[in-house]
């Protein structure tokens, strides 16, 4: 019996010590390098409806005053912080939302990093998608870490083939 109860002790303070991880503790590894904050840039927003959204990790990867800007067929930018992307998808439903990355392009120098990254947008996770954009995404280390500090995005469309140009420069 007293091993039991000794087991379950264990067990209670080895939940409570997970349960209290710090976002800089669960998240280390996503900001670890380029790479890795770019995976996780795509992973936040992409699961199935039933999964929880990753708000916790999400405003981890970007820098506190982070600005997303879209840009629309028209080339009219709008601007916004972390926060305000948020509260649309906080008012709806979850759907189930795949954006996978179809090719990158990253840049660095000391400190700043800028990558362009192709992506394709799928309801499913192995369907064929013909929904594709294009990010620039400019980041900064510091702290030994990296931190995404904006990011701007453009659908490809009838009139503006970015995306597909992208795709078939082969400087990279």
């Amino acid at each position: 019996m007293k091993a039991i109860a000794l087991t379950s002790v264990g067990l209670i303070l080895s939940l409570n010590s997970i349960c209290a991880q710090t976002a800089a503790e669960k998240y280390a590894n996503d900001v670890n390098s380029i790479d890795a904050i770019i995976n996780a840039y795509y992973d936040v927003v992409s699961g199935a409806a039933d999964e929880p959204w990753e708000f916790e990790r999400d405003a981890f990867i970007h820098s506190k005053n982070a600005v997303i800007t879209r840009l629309d067929e028209l080339g009219n930018a709008e601007s916004h912080g972390l926060e305000a992307e948020y509260i649309p998808i906080g008012l709806s439903s979850k759907e189930d939302f795949y954006e996978k990355e179809l090719k990158r392009v990253a840049t660095h120098y000391g400190n700043i990093a800028q990558v362009w990254s192709a992506f394709e947008i799928r309801p499913e996770p192995y369907t064929e998608s013909n929904v594709i954009g294009l990010n620039s995404i400019q980041l900064h280390f510091e702290n030994g870490r990296w931190f995404i500090d904006s990011w701007t995005c453009e659908m490809e469309s009838e009139k503006n083939n970015l995306v597909t140009r992208f795709l078939n420069d082969h400087s990279d």
